[in-house]
């Protein structure tokens, strides 16, 4: 979480930011583990009982149940994250189509025909040229220099 913006995180937010960062960490599987060898290490105390076995059973179950909703939040928030940018990247080139933007909302048969076209297109292209020719340095020189001349376009024209 960055501290350069003041914005205002809701607690659960914070609880959640703290909790995925503390389960991904070094010290998360190291606690784990001594656990699990003191489960193990207290079987002779306990004879091996049914409950015994239950505790490491009910631990490891509500464990696992938290985590699979805190995971899938973190994944959540990565994925939303992930999509704004590429939006970002797809509407602000030229080149691309802003109908790709938000193509995550579009239905599996959307995507399919989407797939479609472009797998389409990877093979006219090659056929064109081969991967090692289909971009060169002098090409990404020439769009490099395009960009600047669009930049410099841009500060001079009004808004």
């Amino acid at each position: 979480m960055k501290k350069s913006s003041q914005k205002q995180v809701s607690g659960f937010e914070k609880i959640s930011i703290i909790a995925t960062k503390a389960a991904g960490s070094t010290s998360a599987f190291i606690v784990a583990s001594l656990l699990i060898v003191g489960w193990l290490a207290s079987g002779p105390l306990f004879d091996y009982s049914d409950t015994w076995q239950l505790v490491i059973n009910t631990s490891t179950t509500i464990v696992t149940f938290l985590m699979v909703f805190l995971i899938q939040r973190s994944q959540n928030k990565e994925s939303m994250a992930i999509h704004l940018k590429l939006n970002e990247l797809i509407s602000a080139n030229q080149f691309t189509s802003n109908r790709l933007v938000c193509v995550e909302d579009l239905t599996e048969d959307e995507l399919k025909v989407l797939q479609k076209f472009y797998n389409n297109l990877a093979a006219l292209t090659e056929k064109d040229e081969s991967m090692q020719e289909s971009h060169s340095i002098e090409e990404a020189e020439d769009l490099h220099k395009f960009k600047k001349k669009l930049e410099r376009k841009a500060k001079t024209e009004p808004a």
